[in-house]
């Protein structure tokens, strides 16, 4: 009942905030006002947009554009959960009785010991929570805006009131705008209203007061997705002050989920929690039946409990896997959440899109079609120098500045149209002093072009300014604009060669117009065949003159064009892409391309870089239409390439994959590439060209948009699993050896070679530091020539499972023999018991070094070469030097003072584990490639 009352207070309690909330922010129903009506009322300016002055006073009156989010433990409560486990529990009450029982220095130590490892555990969970806050905060999103006359891309928090925000396909709606411009803009709000088909928008309406949110046509809502079109808007509300905000409390985050490899390991844990509880209670009941102390029995057994179970792994997992995340950053790839990590290191087929991501994203023209001649330009990616040089003439020197050309060696009004058709049906942006492009590489390559050519982008949209115009989209694939040219209006038409062709009826060459005639057709379909063989993305321009009162364009419009020629462009291939796609051949993990391009584009690419060798090995998407399932899942993993797909095509390539068994990453950009981002095992977007949609369906973002960098990734994931690997097979070991240890000296009926305060210690130095070192060990050299695991292989293999065996039964052994040999030429029991502790930390520490490795010998991977694991060498002996020499210390830890004799037997008896950790890679000695 209390329970009942405090979850209504709570609801209430939200409920008038959120009221006062939306009652307090004082804006309007912009939605029933006009364009200039909203941008009155929010004092706005659609040509320069806010000042900074604005900004300031609107941000510190509205606030942040961001939702209420579910606030999280605080430092205390974190640091009081390091004290919550069971068997920590039952060391603070073993600390409370040695104190009760008069063993001061008992009780304080085992209480230090609890407390240093409760601050370990949380910095390393502090650490590790702020580096994923980081993480989240490089992935946030972006929104483009106009602020003191320039556009900016800016983060969506930011974003006040009055902002004016541009909207391209793909981008994610960063705020509630009043809609001031619409250009074929459709809007997909299925978040908002449920509503699953996008919404066409109208900035021009004027809506009643009455009207629902699903029907406000000239607004665009926060967290809502552009899926065609572009647009302009007027930001009318922010954070909690959003349509999505008024809903926001009543929403809280999906609680990360334990990655498999978590809940292997914890299952593993309790395992051997509740093995090691058991003989910790033979243990007890063997001290009692031998007349033990009572307090000893108890206290042996509860250290020994504590310093044998890996209750910590999960943990320790979580912060490795987190700083593997940091890692990757360092390598372009932010990765969203820790489940990715290991899933990455058994990736088996990478799919990847061609442009930008295995290609340098620097799309070159470097063939011109037109007047019934080819014409090679010259020049490097965005470099504006190039030369025109047209088959049996001469050539013309590009500068990119016209007045300043040479005569041209060839004249051609046509190719001039032609150019100018690629500048103007254009939406990208040329920088030439930064040889940068802002917008589609395509489109990019042909400003840059017409650059070469003395027609300057900015100069001629003034000249020739743009009155309307028809996105390019994948149905058509198609874009139009209309200009307005002196007396008359002319529409420019880019596109698909196929999809163009048939809509042309007329051809201009050498400035003259003709009928274009149906063998021509099959001539210049030949051409551009023969372009697209040499890997060059082909697009056809053509044009058409209207009528000058003409304002708007259909798709009808797009009839009855005039054909100039076409442009061939190449996205060369990056040189690291190369060597990248060897090590995963060699590493087991195929790469397959998906890709919108012609197969015959698609495949010249492939065969340069090594995916395919034959043609047989490339597949289009109308030929993947033919076949069914059954027929697909037979044939796909011959297939490395394929072409013309359209977004459900990616989707069916994903799930036969994973159908055939392969851990599938499948890369992606465009909002349509969303759904395949989450139907494969790991989705990569692309950080630079990506959009919104595409970030926030993937589990992995590229800040390079480079294939080599998920090459890195996936090295890094198997780095890490190897490392984990390592520390468990390291730490396990430990803890037998030490049950072994006291168990069979139990048996023997001697006295118990370590007290709980040594073992406790022990468990500290060698425990904690080494393992952790080895958790950030830089990986095998050999790691991408193995193949990749499965996801059902067991933390502990065969091989494992017999190591740890070896060095378990080494460690208790040189422990055992140490002792009785101390205790058999000293006759004292505190000798022996301090040979004993130096033996065992001594072993422990100088057996990390072998755990570096599962198969390589220590001598062969360098012995000093993980800095970690040194430092905590030398911290570990320097540590045990104090002890051993300084009498005060010595006392408390109930420790004899050593001869050089006994030290130098410890010292022998030390590296006995070593050896044996260096024999068990006997059994796995062969690495893959060598």
């Amino acid at each position: 009942m209390v329970l009942i009352n405090r979850e209504l207070v709570k609801v209430l309690f939200m409920g008038v905030l959120y009221l006062l909330i939306w009652y307090n922010r004082g804006m309007k129903n912009y939605y029933t006002l006009s364009e200039q009506q909203t941008v009155k009322d929010l004092d706005t300016n659609l040509t320069t947009g806010l000042t900074q002055e604005d900004i300031a006073k609107r941000t510190a009156q509205y606030g942040f554009n961001t939702l209420l989010k579910k606030k999280g433990h605080g430092i205390p409560y974190k640091i009081a959960s390091q004290f919550r486990d069971f068997l920590i529990i039952i060391l603070i009450a073993a600390a409370a009785v040695s104190l009760a029982a008069g063993e001061i220095a008992d009780g304080i130590i085992i209480a230090a010991i609890v407390l240093i490892n409760g601050l370990l555990g949380f910095i390393q969970e502090y650490r590790a929570d702020k580096a994923l806050d980081t993480l989240k905060k490089m992935a946030s999103p972006f929104a483009s805006v106009l602020r003191d006359g320039k556009i900016e891309q800016i983060k969506s928090e930011a974003l006040v009131p009055g902002d004016v925000v541009i909207l391209d396909t793909g981008s994610s709606v960063p705020a509630d705008l009043r809609l001031i411009e619409t250009v074929n803009l459709q809007i997909q709000e299925s978040a908002l209203t449920g509503e699953s088909a996008p919404v066409e928008k109208n900035s021009s309406l004027k809506l009643g007061e009455q009207t629902g949110v699903a029907d406000r046509k000239n607004c665009a809502f926060m967290g809502t997705l552009v899926t065609y079109g572009r647009g302009k808007g007027v930001v009318i509300g922010t954070g909690m002050q959003t349509e999505i905000g008024n809903i926001a409390g009543m929403l809280s985050e999906t609680p990360d989920d334990q990655t498999p490899l978590q809940k292997k390991l914890a299952s593993l844990g309790k395992l051997l929690g509740i093995l090691c509880l058991s003989i910790c209670i033979v243990i007890a009941i063997m001290g009692i039946i031998r007349g033990e102390a009572l307090f000893e029995v108890f206290m042996t057994a509860v250290s020994l409990a504590v310093a044998a179970i890996p209750e910590g792994l999960p943990a320790v997992v979580t912060v490795i896997l987190a700083l593997g995340m940091q890692q990757m950053v360092k390598k372009n790839a932010i990765i969203k959440r820790l489940g990715a990590v290991e899933t990455l290191g058994g990736t088996t087929v990478i799919c990847s899109d061609k442009t930008g991501t295995l290609t340098r994203n620097e799309m070159t023209v470097t063939k011109i079609f037109t007047d019934n001649c080819l014409i090679t330009v010259t020049g490097n990616g965005y470099d504006p120098e190039g030369s025109f040089i047209r088959e049996g003439t001469g050539n013309r020197e590009g500068t990119g500045n016209r007045e300043n050309e040479p005569e041209k060696a060839f004249t051609s009004s046509t190719l001039d149209k032609l150019l100018l058709a690629g500048v103007l049906c254009n939406d990208a942006d040329y920088n030439a002093e930064k040889k940068s492009i802002t917008g589609d590489p395509t489109e990019g390559c042909l400003t840059v072009l017409g650059y070469k050519y003395g027609i300057h982008g900015i100069a001629a949209a003034k000249q020739h300014p743009r009155i309307a115009e028809l996105p390019f989209d994948s149905v058509r694939k198609l874009m139009s604009t209309l200009h307005n040219s002196q007396d008359f209006t002319v529409m420019y038409t880019k596109g698909a060669p196929d999809m163009l062709l048939p809509r042309c009826t007329h051809i201009e060459i050498e400035g003259k117009i003709s009928a274009l005639t149906a063998s021509q057709k099959r001539e210049l379909l030949e051409v551009q065949e023969k372009l697209s063989a040499e890997a060059l993305r082909v697009l056809g321009m053509a044009y058409t003159n209207q009528d000058a009162s003409k304002k708007t364009i259909e798709p009808d419009d797009e009839q009855k064009l005039i054909f100039l020629g076409f442009t061939g462009a190449i996205d060369p291939p990056r040189e690291e892409v190369k060597k990248a796609i060897k090590i995963c051949q060699k590493a087991g993990i195929r790469t397959v391309m998906i890709t919108g391009d012609h197969k015959t584009t698609a495949s010249a690419i492939g065969r340069k870089l090594g995916i395919i060798t034959s043609d047989n090995m490339a597949l289009s998407g109308a030929e993947l239409d033919q076949l069914d399932d059954n027929t697909l899942n037979q044939i796909i993993s011959s297939i490395g390439i394929f072409a013309r797909v359209s977004p459900s095509h990616k989707v069916r390539i994903i799930s036969a994959l994973r159908q055939h068994g392969e851990i599938t990453a499948m890369t992606g950009d465009g909002v349509n590439d969303a759904p395949a981002l989450k139907q494969a095992d790991i989705g990569i977007a692309m950080g630079i060209t990506g959009t919104d949609a595409a970030k926030e369906a993937a589990d992995m973002i590229l800040t390079d948009d480079n294939f080599s960098s998920i090459v890195s990734a996936v090295e890094q994931g198997r780095i890490i699993y190897s490392n984990i690997r390592k520390f468990v097979g390291f730490l396990l070991s430990c803890n037998v050896g030490e049950i072994l240890l006291i168990f069979i000296s139990m048996l023997a009926g001697w006295p118990i070679p370590l007290l709980p305060i040594q073992l406790l210690w022990v468990n500290v130095m060698t425990d904690s530091f080494p393992a952790f070192a080895l958790g950030v060990e830089k990986g095998d050299a050999h790691i991408m020539l193995e193949q990749p695991r499965t996801p059902a292989s067991p933390i502990i293999d065969k091989k494992m499972a017999l190591s740890i065996t070896i060095q378990s039964i080494a460690l208790a052994a040189s422990c055992l023999i140490a002792f009785q040999t101390a205790l058999n030429s000293s006759g004292n029991v505190k000798t022996a018991r301090t040979v004993v502790f130096v033996v065992l930390i001594i072993g422990e520490l100088l057996r990390a070094y072998s755990a570096r490795s599962e198969r390589v010998g220590v001598l062969r991977m360098g012995v000093f070469g993980n800095k970690f694991l040194n430092i905590s060498t030398v911290t570990g002996i320097a540590l045990l030097s104090c002890m051993l020499l300084i009498p005060g210390i010595r006392d408390i830890f109930k420790l004899a003072s050593l001869s050089l004799s006994y030290i130098i037997i410890s010292a022998a008896f030390g590296v006995i584990p070593l050896i044996a950790g260096e024999t068990a890679k006997l059994f796995s000695r062969k690495v893959p490639g060598q």
